[in-house]
């Protein structure tokens, strides 16, 4: 079975292509700047913002499944407009769609969101995840959209962790809020639940997160020790103090992911003790 990771040289896309080969799928791979270090995957240079090029690309592939996690943080034509084009080109071949989405469509609240509430965000890049998750809704009614929290890992590639390690130098000035609260995940442990929901016919959006809440800065005493590192080191601050405009509290409720997927889905801890034994 072929299968398309658009946005396969990032984080997340190159542990999708891995664990995919490693499953037995034929894989093909997007980039925009240079192609991923996966082994087996067939690489393609594409701009997701052409919807010609991207209509060209998966007309030669011919996936039977397309997974969806290119973004940019600050292009809205990458993370909302490519994500449309993917999304039709991958409804047009008649290919499994399931589409990377974020918790940050969410404006904060203390209680959990479920897997069904509608978007409401309070920024540009959590506008702009709202509105692919739209457009995929709209062309692709059968796909999974997957609203993840901060995706960690034990290497240096996560963004994550390497900023709670720059917070960690004495130099920096950096400080990690106190009082954003979010629910991250594994990159290998999401990786591995839109590989099963590739291969099932789960429709609609799906939260996909780690198993407890956790403040950037928590996160990074976690991190700290995970490194042999003093966490006393860190400095915190709130969203309030920096003035920039960020949802606090984003709490994804789990409880349907958990009884459909047979991913397990491990604490930040588990997930970052990997990094002490290399």
């Amino acid at each position: 079975m072929t299968l398309l990771v658009f946005g396969g040289s990032g984080y997340l896309g190159g542990e999708v292509c891995r664990q995919a080969l490693a499953a037995g799928f034929d894989v093909a791979a997007t980039y925009h700047r240079g192609p991923g270090a996966v082994p087996g995957t067939r690489w393609h240079r594409v701009d997701v913002r052409d919807r010609t090029a991207v209509d060209r690309l998966v007309d030669e592939v011919r996936p039977r499944v397309v997974v969806t996690t290119a973004y940019a943080y600050a292009e809205w034509a990458v993370t909302a407009t490519g994500a449309a084009h993917a999304a039709a080109a991958a409804t047009r071949v008649g290919a499994r769609l399931v589409h990377v989405s974020s918790d940050s469509v969410h404006g904060g609240r203390p209680e959990p969101y479920g897997d069904d509430v509608d978007p409401t965000p309070v920024y540009a890049y959590g506008a702009a995840k709202a509105a692919a998750e739209t457009a995929v809704r709209l062309v692709a009614p059968e796909a999974a959209i997957v609203r993840c929290s901060l995706i960690i890992g034990s290497d240096a590639r996560s963004k994550q962790v390497s900023l709670c390690l720059d917070a960690l130098a004495p130099e920096s000035g950096m400080r990690l809020f106190s009082d954003e609260i979010r629910v991250p995940v594994g990159v290998g442990d999401l990786a591995a639940a839109l590989l099963e929901l590739a291969e099932g016919d789960y429709a609609g959006v799906l939260n996909v997160a780690g198993p407890e809440a956790l403040s950037r800065l928590e996160l990074g005493e976690i991190v700290a020790k995970a490194h042999g590192l003093d966490p006393a080191a860190l400095r915190g601050s709130t969203i309030a103090e920096s003035g920039l405009t960020r949802p606090a509290t984003v709490v994804l409720d789990t409880t349907r992911a958990n009884e459909l997927l047979k991913t397990r889905f491990r604490p930040a801890a588990e997930i970052l003790a990997a990094a002490a034994k290399r």
